[in-house]
């Protein structure tokens, strides 16, 4: 019998990834969350249900949650995602879901950067609620190297970030959803998992040396302070709350001080059935994007 499984953030990039790979599970009903009709006939188009859901009005939460046996849980870059998370979870438990993935931030269990202990705290609601659930935790995705808060990352050659000589723990965001998609399709096999997705640890210094041999052109790092990181967000009418949160983290890897900043896994095989991928993997890929 099919599971309807409910997919909010299905326009973005981890969202949409993990319905493309729920069309090759038959058993699963994927149902994408919109918010406005031109979204819903693109879905549509692919022959996707759709429903209309905005977490900031609970008026859409119970009509959208009707019949699903699964949901998907992602919330926006703000600190609104605290409040929208339990309203949405709290509707979902009157409307008898029984699974929830949840794709939450990196970091050990006790992490004290802000917006990750942010996302600990939606995954205990989750339990203490009574659900089924996979928590889903992917260190750096390997699509920040494409663009990152609207800007190309890499710009003639030279990459910016603002780390210092930090070493981060990266993952693909195929990687990412491909796990997401085994977690709804199957979710008596993963309930009760916390999986941590991370797969290659490198600075930046070092994969501007790893582009060099692979892409063929010369590519260098050019570390930049957090402050400018900070000003661009406030430019762009970023969330504040939430960006001063990263601009804090951006310091702290700079200074050294997050606990298993460049910590990896060797979980992905036995979750996926193949090797995850890899930084080399991603940049032989994508060697046209980053060529100049």
């Amino acid at each position: 019998m099919r599971h309807r499984t409910l997919i909010t953030g299905a326009t973005g990039q981890v969202g949409s990834k993990t319905i493309d790979l729920l069309l090759a599970h038959p058993e699963v009903e994927i149902v994408a969350a919109v918010r406005s009709p031109e979204k819903a006939a693109a879905f549509n188009a692919r022959g996707i249900s759709t429903v209309a859901l905005d977490f900031d009005d609970e008026s859409t939460h119970l009509p959208a949650l009707q019949g699903i046996h699964s949901l998907f849980l992602l919330t926006g870059y703000t600190v609104d995602m605290l409040r929208q998370s339990k309203a949405l979870l709290d509707n979902a438990k009157k409307a008898g879901v029984q699974h929830v993935v949840h794709l939450g931030a990196c970091g050990r269990d006790d992490t004290t950067v802000a917006h990750w202990a942010w996302h600990q705290f939606v995954e205990r609601y989750i339990q203490w609620s009574g659900f089924s659930f996979t928590h889903l935790r992917p260190e750096t995705f390997m699509q920040n190297l494409l663009g990152y808060g609207g800007e190309k990352t890499i710009k003639n050659g030279v990459i910016n970030a603002f780390v210092q000589n930090a070493r981060l723990s990266w993952v693909d965001i195929n990687d990412v959803a491909q796990v997401a998609a085994l977690a709804l399709a199957h979710p008596q096999q993963h309930n009760g998992q916390t999986y941590r997705l991370g797969y290659d640890a490198m600075s930046f210094g070092d994969l501007a040396h790893l582009m060099t041999a692979i892409v063929g052109q010369p590519f260098r790092y050019l570390p930049l302070p957090p402050e400018v990181f900070l000003e661009s967000m406030r430019s762009t009418g970023a969330d504040m709350a939430y960006m001063n949160c990263v601009y804090d983290h951006w310091k702290r890897y700079a200074a050294g001080t997050i606990p298993g900043a460049d910590d990896t896994f060797d979980n992905f095989p036995a979750i996926a059935g193949r090797n995850p991928i890899k930084l080399s993997d991603f940049i032989q890929s994508h060697k046209a994007d980053f060529a100049y």
